[in-house]
């Protein structure tokens, strides 16, 4: 006699996240002027302002530009997550898509871990190309230290993770692309120039300023990528005077659980949703 197991079973929670990942890939990608401009974006503005402030840095044997670049790159990878994201969730919801998927078997859950799996592809491709960008134009050195190679892994797993959930929440604080779109640059654009990255060296900004951004997690991930790409010297240049790597572990890991308690409490399927 044959017995069948589970005939009715559900794909598991992490199965259809999959799944949601493999097509958030393919739709991203389709969509030639997105990728172009979420990749060539932070790349562009590494070389505009990489070059107008390339300068040697008093006491050490770094230049502006290469501290610019470094701290950019961690700056990119916050653009194909929060703001890849806010944007991207707002759209699937103003044209209905959310409201469709709500009528499936697929848990809020899912979709998150497929917005992360296509945050986690786009980010490793945009530090690749800056990094390369980095090392072209203004001297970067990729790191060989396995101290420093775990370091930029730790802190690439924890800005994605934080600023894609982050992103996630943001995304239901309007009800329109549009109205993402503004508000999701607002937020990313203003905590660039308060967190330093526009800015050689960061001790250069208000006290006051920075302190505000120290709250958040841009100026973290930032300084973890300078800790990563520049040499030890380097660190003087920081607020502390060190690169702090305890803290930056610290900051954004309670920036995920925060994140994820707002996305929990924030997310909603549709414009019309209470």
């Amino acid at each position: 006699m044959t017995t069948l197991t589970h005939p009715g079973k559900l794909p598991s929670t992490l199965s259809l996240g999959l799944i949601r990942g493999s097509a958030e890939l393919r739709q991203f990608f389709r969509i030639r002027e997105q990728v172009i401009f979420t990749f060539a974006f932070p790349s562009l503005l590494m070389v505009l302002l990489g070059s107008m402030l390339n300068s040697s840095m008093p006491g050490t044997a770094i230049t502006t530009g290469q501290v610019l670049a470094a701290g950019m790159i961690g700056s990119g990878i916050v653009s194909t997550s929060f703001n890849s994201i806010g944007i991207g969730i707002a759209a699937d919801r103003e044209t209905g898509a959310l409201k469709r998927l709500r009528g499936t078997p697929m848990p809020a859950a899912s979709y998150f871990i497929g917005k992360i799996i296509l945050v986690g592809v786009s980010s490793v491709a945009q530090v690749v190309l800056m990094s390369i960008v980095g090392m072209l134009l203004f001297d970067l050195t990729l790191p060989t230290d396995p101290v420093k190679l775990l370091t930029a892994l730790w802190v690439f797993l924890l800005g994605i993770t934080s600023c894609t959930l982050l992103g996630i929440a943001l995304s239901s604080a309007t009800k329109s692309v549009s109205g993402a779109v503004a508000v999701m640059n607002l937020i990313y654009i203003s905590m660039q120039f308060i967190s330093g990255v526009f800015v050689t060296p960061i001790t250069a900004l208000p006290k006051v300023m920075v302190t505000i951004a120290s709250f958040f997690p841009v100026k973290w991930i930032c300084q973890g990528f300078r800790s990563v790409f520049l040499p030890a010297e380097a660190a003087t240049q920081e607020m502390a005077g060190t690169w702090e790597l305890p803290m930056v572990a610290l900051v954004l890991t309670a920036w995920c659980v925060a994140g994820l308690a707002l996305a929990k409490l924030t997310f909603r399927w549709s414009n019309e949703s209470k």
